[in-house]
């Protein structure tokens, strides 16, 4: 992806519900651009994209379920991730979709959401870390560090579902 295509995505993470393509931003209904990006803006502010919908069995609040995630700041820096930019290596997390021990907001991602499906969000502070035992944490102490001190911000996640168990 060019880093004009993700900076375009990201900006239309952080506002309203618009369609964007390299070219053009126009609202939702106007659109008809076969490479628009379609974002979805739930009562909790947390704005969803499709990247990719899956085919396997969707997952349900109580659920538990098997994720790769990468989290990044609203302006693109990188927080934290599941997978090993270098070797590709995988770490996936297990998560509780009960709303207690995960965060609200990335509960709402990954409620109907399909497995094999890619999803990428924009999580707000209020439905994002609230507390610092709300999970998915890193276990090490700096990548921790760094996303507990960016908690009061907006946060993007890319959410891949790879097991409901």
């Amino acid at each position: 992806m060019s880093r004009r295509k993700l900076l375009l995505e990201t900006v239309a993470l952080g506002s309203s519900i618009m369609l964007i393509s390299p070219a053009i931003s126009m609202p939702l209904q106007e659109a008809n651009d076969s490479e628009t990006i379609r974002y979805q803006k739930l009562n909790t502010g947390v704005k969803i994209q499709d990247v990719i919908e899956g085919e396997g069995p969707e997952a349900q609040e109580g659920d538990l379920v098997e994720i790769n995630y990468v989290c990044r700041r609203s302006n693109g820096y990188f927080v934290h991730s599941t997978v090993d930019q270098f070797s590709g290596e995988s770490r996936p997390v297990i998560l509780p979709l009960d709303g207690n021990e995960i965060i609200q907001g990335l509960k709402e991602v990954l409620v109907g959401m399909k497995v094999g499906g890619k999803r990428r969000a924009l999580i707000p502070p209020n439905v994002g870390y609230i507390n610092e035992t709300l999970k998915p944490i890193p276990e090490e102490f700096g990548p921790r560090r760094s996303l507990l001190s960016h908690a009061n911000e907006p946060l993007v996640f890319e959410v891949q579902l790879l097991k409901v168990l």
